[in-house]
């Protein structure tokens, strides 16, 4: 957003074609960081003390658990709706955005690992779909590893089970329909009509998340938690390798060092440069990025470069032809 509230003109004005919508940007723990508000021996960051003078929806450092919302117009006019992670912040994305840009429901859920910000919202599904108190509606559709779909039985076995036990009661829950997909580049699925590619990425060395490429007139890669490439998800996505990207989407976490299990701000750059896309947008950011700040840095690496690059931020709406 700008300082003025307005919707800055990269979100777009043509409501008519497809549409990437960014509902949330930011790390596992959100922005502001609670634990720098409250922490009374240190005055607060620049970037969290501003959310609580700022509203939202006019501050671009304010930022949910990372997740994206396709907006997917396909070639007779229709628009399904596909959501990409549904984690600890999803209700408040869809208060906020789903009101601003005019989404009325959910079609498809892609996740991309089971971990608490990607999908502790689940429950909120319902939210998105039709009422019925007695959850007679025709079930969403959820794309999961086999992984993820072992761990969610336990998380919510009450939204995994089929039918009810002999004397449990009705109760209102969301109505998903699972479908495990593999963690392979080799074996794409549909979901609401769109083509996607697992793209498996190891988020520390002992976990394996997905990312996912998508597009068939734009090339889209949206890659969320990833601390290394393995070689052949590398290639599917390179310019030197499968074909360049239009637009990568791509994890951040620090301003600079690294960590185990997630790509920080100076290989985030490195890695960009390796791939060669069109344009990225990077998500994933902890309270250490200031929006306009790191966006004046990143436009001189891009002018040097030849490669755009810009922080995404909540509520962000890219038009894009799939």
């Amino acid at each position: 957003m700008m300082e003025d509230g307005s919707i800055p003109a990269e979100n777009g004005t043509d409501r008519d074609g497809s549409a990437l919508i960014f509902l949330g940007t930011g790390c596992s723990s959100a922005v502001p960081n609670a634990m720098c508000l409250i922490q009374k021996s240190d005055s607060p960051c620049h970037v969290c003390s501003q959310s609580l003078s700022i509203p939202p929806e006019r501050n671009p450092n304010y930022r949910g658990n990372t997740s994206l919302l396709i907006d997917y117009c396909s070639s007779d006019g229709n628009h399904n709706y596909i959501q990409i992670d549904v984690g600890k912040t999803f209700r408040e994305q869809v208060l906020r955005w789903f009101t601003l840009h005019n989404i009325p429901q959910v079609d498809s859920i892609i996740l991309t690992h089971e971990h608490a910000d990607a999908v502790l919202g689940l429950d909120d599904i319902r939210s998105v779909q039709p009422f019925s108190p007695t959850n007679d509606i025709d079930p969403t559709p959820i794309f999961v590893s086999q992984y993820a779909m072992d761990s969610l039985a336990v998380k919510f076995p009450y939204l995994v089970q089929k039918k009810l036990k002999e004397g449990q009661e009705v109760r209102r829950v969301a109505q998903l329909d699972w479908r495990v997909i593999e963690e392979d580049c080799e074996k794409p699925f549909v979901a609401s009509g769109l083509l996607f590619t697992p793209l498996p990425v190891m988020h520390g060395e002992d976990y394996v998340c997905l990312g996912f490429l998508f597009g068939e007139k734009s090339r889209v890669a949206y890659i969320s938690d990833v601390s290394r490439f393995l070689p052949s998800t590398e290639y599917v996505i390179s310019k030197s390798g499968g074909g360049q990207l239009d637009l990568l989407i791509l994890d951040t976490l620090y301003k600079t060092g690294s960590h185990n299990t997630h790509l920080c701000f100076p290989q985030t750059l490195e890695t960009i440069k390796r791939l060669g896309p069109k344009r990225a947008l990077l998500i994933g950011m902890t309270h250490e990025f200031d929006h306009h700040k790191d966006n004046e840095f990143l436009e001189e690496w891009s002018k040097r470069e030849g490669i755009s690059v810009k922080l995404a931020h909540d509520g962000l709406r890219v038009p894009i032809d799939l």
